[in-house]
């Protein structure tokens, strides 16, 4: 059995592993959404002018690993009070947004978000949107377990604010 959920939060490069690594993934695809170009290229999405986002599609086994915890692990590799990207990456095209496929994704989704601005962790609003899944569209080969094939790269775009951000916000959690 398999299902599907789509994470927008910053570099696509950078919300991979977090997934990736736990038990129940199957699969996690970088790719673009939400845009209005189909088959972006990675250098379109970039250009500002597909309104596309970057994105993860995450395929997994709900039976090992349930949507509710993919959006907990989500929360904790984003920063949401950031509505015009994420850390280092600066744009609508790296906005956070947690695409829905369904009302029970977007209920879970939405009651998790909820949560989060009612523990007053953060003192500025939860921004990250709720949005209905669009047509995704992979990237190209190069971009894919970007962590795995460029190890120093990555360690690079994590030390652009994310990795200080999530000890900071995240860590006692």
């Amino acid at each position: 059995m398999e299902d599907t959920a789509i994470f927008a939060g910053g570099c696509f490069w950078c919300m991979v592993k977090p997934f990736d690594t736990m038990p129940g993934i199957k699969q996690v695809i970088s790719g673009y959404t939400g845009g209005h170009v189909a088959n972006p290229t990675y250098e379109q999405v970039a250009s500002h002018t597909t309104g596309h986002t970057e994105a993860v599609k995450i395929i997994f086994d709900p039976e090992v690993i349930s949507y509710k915890q993919l959006v907990e692990i989500y929360w904790h590799q984003t920063d949401p009070t950031d509505a015009m990207g994420q850390f280092q990456d600066r744009g609508d095209n790296y906005r956070p947004v947690i695409f829905v496929k369904d009302d029970e994704q977007r209920k879970i989704a939405e009651a998790s978000k909820q949560a989060l601005a009612d523990s007053e962790q953060f003192d500025a609003p939860i921004v990250t949107s709720i949005e209905d899944a669009k047509p995704f569209y992979p990237a190209e080969e190069e971009h894919q377990d970007f962590y795995k094939k460029n190890p120093l790269r990555y360690q690079m775009e994590e030390m652009g604010g994310r990795e200080k951000f999530i000890k900071k916000n995240w860590q006692h959690q």
